[in-house]
């Protein structure tokens, strides 16, 4: 796996990104802005928009929003939404550092991007550094638990039919906490959560994983440096 083939993967997901019920998306999204909390006035980078669900949220509730990804397929999506205007989208491969200043952000958010990531640790270390001091940090992930059931980001293609794995990486919980940590991190919360009967009712997909863990979501403090 290479972030082109992940690249191309995505941007060929873009178009039903937001229409095909994924669960892990429908779970995530009230657990991250719970964690976010009222972003008004604040400078916020998301780290992976995608199609801007959080970028989007963030936007409307009053934040100024710097949105990457290095999808071009997922940003035309995102940039077709109301208010996607007032949002700054930069095409970038996370793999690379960051194209912006130290320290220029009260905010850094990242939805389901982790397992895509050989290595985690540069991207702690680029989150930390574009914060400013005490800024924090909302990062959600797929559970590791959810290798073991054999799931991982995948699709079907709505024109030929195949079943598309974009590549993703089998980090452990204590992968994100050591890298969080190295980078300088205070964690101020890590939280797991798995899907109930009333949520599968919503999403027939998440049916077969209720009461299995399907998401973290970490809620970290940015400190004065590398450690």
């Amino acid at each position: 796996m290479d972030s082109k083939s992940v690249r191309a993967g995505y941007d060929r997901w873009a178009s039903i990104y937001d229409l095909d019920g994924n669960p892990l998306q429908g779970l995530e999204g009230p657990i991250v802005r719970a964690a976010i909390g009222d972003p008004r006035g604040l400078d916020v980078l998301d780290l992976g928009c995608g199609t801007g669900r959080h970028s989007l949220w963030l936007a409307e509730n009053g934040a100024q929003v710097t949105a990457l990804d290095f999808s071009e397929g997922m940003l035309a999506e995102a940039r077709r939404k109301p208010h996607a205007d007032t949002i700054h989208f930069v095409v970038h491969d996370l793999l690379q550092p960051l194209p912006v200043a130290d320290q220029s952000f009260d905010l850094v958010v990242s939805g389901l991007v982790l397992e895509h990531l050989y290595e985690l640790k540069p991207f702690f270390n680029q989150a930390h550094r574009v914060l400013k001091v005490g800024g924090g940090a909302v990062i959600s992930a797929m559970h590791p638990a959810m290798f073991l059931r054999g799931a991982q980001a995948r699709f079907t293609d709505p024109n030929s039919g195949e079943l598309v794995q974009p590549g993703s990486v089998p980090h452990s919980v204590a992968d994100f906490v050591m890298a969080a940590i190295g980078a300088g991190f205070q964690i101020e919360n890590i939280s797991e959560h798995a899907p109930d009967e009333a949520f599968a009712i919503s999403y027939p997909r998440a049916a077969k994983y209720v009461g299995w863990p399907m998401l973290v979501v970490m809620r970290l403090r940015a400190g004065r440096g590398v450690v």
